[in-house]
């Protein structure tokens, strides 16, 4: 394995990460490419059309919304911003991961006494 994380470990926290770079502010699509790879200290990198596709959903569902910049830095930039819709769904996300962090540890790391039995078994 090299110095990236696994497309397998993050597939299915996209839109979560997406959230979170927008809930600093808006921003356009390359932008919050750069700054994906910048939070992971270069680890992850995002492919562009996952990034495209999570944007389309993610407006579809109503928790991002999407304007047109001015032209004024050279090229028109489409710019995301995070809706009150997805803040909520930001929040239950991370909620989510931190349930999903202490189980998947505890798999992980965890044991059990020889002679215990796990909760629910007879």
């Amino acid at each position: 394995m090299g110095n990236k994380i696994s497309t397998d470990l993050i597939r299915g926290h996209t839109d979560t990460i997406i959230l979170n770079v927008l809930r600093q502010g808006d921003s356009y699509g390359y932008q919050i490419y750069k700054t994906i790879i910048k939070l992971s200290g270069h680890q992850y990198e995002l492919k562009e059309a996952t990034l495209y596709t999570a944007f389309r959903r993610l407006e579809k569902e109503g928790y991002i919304v999407s304007y047109w910049g001015d032209e004024t830095q050279g090229g028109r930039r489409k710019y995301y911003r995070i809706a009150e819709e997805g803040l909520e769904r930001y929040r239950q996300n991370k909620q989510d991961w931190e349930f999903a962090k202490t189980i998947l540890n505890q798999l992980i790391e965890g044991g059990i006494e020889p002679d215990a039995k796990p909760e629910g078994f007879e």
